[in-house]
């Protein structure tokens, strides 16, 4: 049987934004926004979500990422109970729920770095932090130099290769899954961390809970790299990200079918047997709705994100189609605080949740589309069509980027006794190994082929 995170549809939620939460966190007093949180539960459940990833939820300064208690629920959510309860109400829905670990950085805040600025070179932490010196100076005036995570002087570097660096931050990875029961881990800025330190947490989690998950936010690079037997389960499919928008408002299919072949395609996809994180947008893009310049295109680019390899995540009102720039207002403008109810009583895209139900239904009852083999049946600059195969049934996908309707001509990955279409339910004839369809402008069709 395959573990959990090999097929689950996410959830992504930034609680400090969804909830209101104020960005400074100067307050003395614990307000308990999960109360509201919790009312989204049976939300996700339902979009056909089977795990969510929250955070930063450790205790930090402002935006989440500057931690300064890490065995702390921020305050401006609540408190350690609040969060308890939280799991417990989303495992009972059948709900996974992965974290946000930030183990790159801390924020001035943390105690360790407090030490350092107060006992300077006598301080037992000089060690916890990278590129440490009392020659120089930096932004705060503070009369000493360190490391920063791009410059950021608010986010100091951790020295991963100290061993008490590691073994703190583990000892507060199993105080996580101990006192929360969480599911698994988001690392962020993994392509940052130490390797070695990623491979003993992978040991680690791996003994401590079964089917653990460690996904990496990793941009660049050879994803290989990070996703494998002795570091982490996956990273975040930013090149499939990138193709899925531009090659709507491009025209370009191209773009998104030869980021398939080369990750997956069966024979000699370089990913092959991993599993990545697919995400149209999130809290550091601008919203998937701000960057299409055909908003018709949403629906295939929804349908690529479910049908494509990969495990699919919505981004927290993304499924209403909210919009958002980071030109209009910074991280704060893609993090808003959204009302659950006003949501679904006025969305702006109508339409778009139900479809991603809809999807979301498909690959629970048809589960070869999150599990079998890549194959491309069709490419033009404007339409494509593709295979995920199985041993019982296939599922054929199509979708078209053109401003006018256009006929497709697809072969059968196979032999079929049945072709049915998926979100009508009416049976789809065939003619020699071949099936047409007509999709309209942004249209997309997918039909299972038994």
């Amino acid at each position: 049987m395959s573990a959990w995170y090999e097929t689950a549809i996410f959830y992504h939620m930034y609680p400090l934004g969804l909830s209101g939460a104020p960005y400074d966190n100067n307050q003395e007093e614990v307000v308990h926004r999960f109360d509201g949180l919790k009312k989204w539960l049976p939300h996700i459940r339902d979009l056909g979500c089977g795990a969510i990833y929250i955070g930063p939820l450790f205790e930090s300064t402002t935006h989440g990422y500057d931690t300064k208690d890490y065995y702390k629920v921020d305050r401006r959510l609540g408190d350690n109970n609040d969060f308890k309860t939280f799991v417990q109400q989303a495992h009972e829905l059948g709900l996974k729920v992965v974290v946000d670990g930030v183990f790159n950085h801390t924020g001035r805040e943390f105690f360790a770095f407090q030490d350092i600025r107060q006992n300077r070179e006598g301080s037992r932490y000089c060690g916890w932090y990278k590129g440490v010196n009392f020659w120089g100076n930096n932004y705060y005036n503070d009369g000493f130099g360190y490391e920063s995570w791009r410059n950021c002087v608010e986010l100091a570097n951790l020295n991963l290769q100290n061993r008490e660096v590691k073994d703190y931050l583990f000892d507060v990875i199993r105080f996580w899954i101990h006192e929360f029961d969480i599911d698994g881990i988001r690392l962020d800025c993994a392509d940052c961390l130490d390797f070695d330190f990623m491979k003993e947490m992978r040991w680690m989690t791996g003994n401590e809970k079964q089917d653990f998950w460690l996904m990496g936010e990793v941009i660049h690079g050879d994803y290989a790299r990070w996703a494998n037997q002795e570091m982490l389960h996956s990273v975040t499919n930013y090149e499939l990200h990138k193709g899925l928008y531009s090659g709507h408002n491009d025209h370009n299919y191209f773009e998104i079918a030869h980021t398939i072949r080369r990750q997956f395609d069966e024979n000699g996809g370089i990913y092959r047997g991993r599993t990545l994180y697919s995400f149209v947008d999130n809290h550091d893009v601008d919203r998937i709705v701000s960057k299409l310049n055909d908003k018709r295109h949403i629906k295939p680019v929804y349908t690529l994100l479910y049908t494509l390899p990969g495990l699919p995540s919505i981004y927290y009102g993304s499924e209403w189609g909210v919009d958002g720039r980071k030109a209009n207002g910074g991280d704060p403008a893609l993090r808003p605080q959204l009302d659950l109810e006003a949501m679904d009583a006025n969305p702006p895209v109508p339409g778009l949740k139900e479809f991603l139900i809809f999807l979301g239904k498909c690959r629970k009852e048809h589960p070869v589309i999150g599990t079998g083999r890549y194959r491309e049946l069709l490419l033009t600059n404007r339409q494509y069509a593709f295979a995920r195969i199985g041993e019982q049934e296939s599922v054929v996908v199509m979708v078209n980027n053109d401003e006018n309707e256009a006929q497709l001509s697809v072969p059968l990955p196979h032999g079929a006794q049945r072709i049915t279409d998926l979100e009508t339910g009416a049976e789809v004839p065939q003619e020699n190994g071949r099936i047409t369809a007509t999709l309209p402008a942004g249209g997309c069709r997918l039909l299972s082929v038994v």
